[in-house]
């Protein structure tokens, strides 16, 4: 249920990063709240992707879903 809730979020936050030419991909949610992500394409190599992930996605995903505590990126 929270891995959907993730995803449908991640739907609105992708068109800002496939303008950039990146894109984001979920490869996990835990059981403790934790959403692993990796950035594809620009975001992936972009020296601002730290800023983008925490700043953005991870204030974007715990506005609109409580139970994210954390966003966390993987290679």
């Amino acid at each position: 249920m929270l891995k959907e809730k993730v995803e449908n979020a991640l739907k609105g936050i992708r068109p800002a990063l496939q303008a950039d030419g990146g894109d984001v991909e979920l490869v996990e949610v835990t059981e403790d709240g934790v959403v692993k992500l990796r950035l594809k394409g620009a975001c992936g190599c972009c020296p601002m992707s730290t800023y983008t992930l925490k700043m953005g996605i991870e204030q974007r995903l715990k506005e609109e879903i409580p139970e994210v505590k954390k966003v966390e990126q993987v290679k």
